[in-house]
């Protein structure tokens, strides 16, 4: 499992199902994954007897991850990640439809916000955000990183005067490209700047923002969870194209 400090580490059944019946109950995407691939899908029940999952959308891989003996359920929601490892799973009947069955994990991580997992998406094409100031002064930004929790953006134009840490920033646009727009209360929590290597091979500064995110509803972290699933498959999927 991850490597985290010892002090986000629930041990023992009720600790495991308080956490687990938060999944199920906030209905949090999850990322099922083992050592030949990994898929999206959601915990449908817990109890003292085990956990049943959802089958994925391609059946490929739910026959695949029967055949594994370890597999690493994750999930992002309410505030922290919640991380696990089942020694297999089996298939099952759940309401009428297939779904795979566990029993429950010994212990799992239940890692709070500030340590979540950030993703950096694609820089070509670059994803951008907008942000609306107070007297209607504009500027975007590209997205540098991005996760559950919040995000940092790099300017490549100069910092707007009127910008300050700490100041909150209503409804930021978050162009996520083929997945849609989001719009995100935030708050500005550090101002800094960067050094990059631009596409002349040239080594420019550029302000960096980075903000946290502000009263995401559940169905807003679902979504925004989706999206980082993908990203990070896309990048496991190039990282592997170049070995």
């Amino acid at each position: 499992m991850g490597n985290y400090s010892e002090q986000f580490l629930k041990q023992g059944q009720l600790a495991v199902l308080g956490v687990l019946k938060d999944l199920v109950k906030s209905q949090s995407p999850v990322c099922v994954s083992w050592s030949k691939g990994q898929f999206i899908s959601r915990m449908l029940s817990v109890d003292t007897g085990g956990l049943v999952i959802d089958y994925g959308s391609q059946d490929k891989e739910n026959q695949e991850v029967l055949k594994a003996t370890s597999v690493t359920v994750t999930a992002e929601t309410q505030g922290a990640k919640v991380e696990f490892t089942l020694n297999g799973m089996t298939s099952d009947i759940y309401q009428d439809l297939p779904a795979f069955t566990s029993s429950l994990p010994d212990s799992l991580w239940y890692v709070q916000r500030r340590e979540f997992f950030r993703i950096t998406p694609p820089a070509h094409p670059p994803y951008f955000c907008h942000i609306l100031l107070p007297g209607e002064e504009k500027f975007s930004g590209m997205i540098q990183d991005i996760s559950l929790g919040g995000m940092g953006i790099l300017l490549r134009q100069a910092l707007p005067a009127s910008i300050t840490e700490g100041m909150m920033i209503p409804q930021v646009e978050i162009d996520m490209q083929e997945w849609g727009i989001f719009k995100f209360d935030t708050q500005l929590l550090a101002l800094s700047e960067r050094k990059i290597i631009d596409n002349k091979n040239e080594t420019v500064t550029m302000p960096r923002l980075s903000f946290r995110f502000l009263n995401l509803g559940p169905a807003q972290e679902r979504d925004l969870q989706k999206v980082i699933y993908e990203l990070e498959r896309a990048a496991r999927q190039k990282a592997d194209r170049v070995k």
